[in-house]
């Protein structure tokens, strides 16, 4: 069965042998939305690789706040808990599902082995890392030298885009709890965007116009 999937998410990338091995090795995870699959300090056992669904990669800041780092969806793996796995640190990150849906985790002893073994399978590790790296990166020049607004316009069309609908069901709190900021000023900027035509705000949720 994962072998099957994987080959739909993947056509033509991983090895015949790989693909063996991963339906053998590999277990499949049922997730919902708002479950935390990776938990700050936790010792990670396998990396995750997104076969449904999206999850929310956030870092903790020294005020106990969160920082959206990047979305992780279908075919995606985090570079973070790659991090970890290879080093057997504990995480850094909190991974919280977006929507429902599945991962394939990976066992940490596999990773290891097929670095060495597949070179399909260290090109797609390198791949992911470098991706989620540059990710990141963008989201510290967000912070740097961004501005609220933009950083909200963008945090709101990529949850639309992960839910594939204009409209994003979220409420004034739980967005300025992802951006790392109070309620009072997300509503406030919420309400310059409206404005703006950009969005309407509907009761617990908006929908994207512009």
């Amino acid at each position: 069965m994962i072998k099957e999937i994987l080959k739909q998410t993947y056509p033509h990338q991983f090895e015949e042998e790989l693909l063996d091995e991963i339906n053998e090795f590999g277990k499949i995870i049922d997730f919902k939305k708002d479950d935390v699959l990776i938990d700050i300090d936790q010792f990670i056992k396998g990396m995750p690789i997104i076969i449904k669904g999206a999850l929310r990669i956030l870092r903790e800041d020294l005020d106990e706040g969160e920082l959206l780092l990047y979305f992780l969806e279908k075919g995606d793996t985090c570079a973070m808990t790659m991090a970890c796995c290879l080093g057997n640190k504990q995480s850094q990150i909190r991974a919280i599902a977006e929507t429902d849906g599945e991962i394939v985790m990976i066992p940490i002893q596999k990773m290891d082995e097929w670095l060495a073994k597949y070179k399909s399978w260290r090109e797609f590790v390198f791949m992911s890392y470098n991706n989620r790296m540059e990710e990141m990166l963008s989201a510290i020049d967000s912070l740097a030298f961004g501005n609220l607004k933009d950083r909200l316009k963008k945090y709101l069309l990529d949850v639309a885009t992960i839910n594939e609908s204009r409209t994003v069901p979220k409420t004034h709190h739980e967005i300025a709890y992802a951006l790392n900021t109070s309620r009072v000023v997300i509503s406030r900027v919420l309400k310059s965007l409206e404005m703006e035509g950009f969005l309407q705000l509907n009761r617990n949720s908006l929908t994207i116009l512009g």
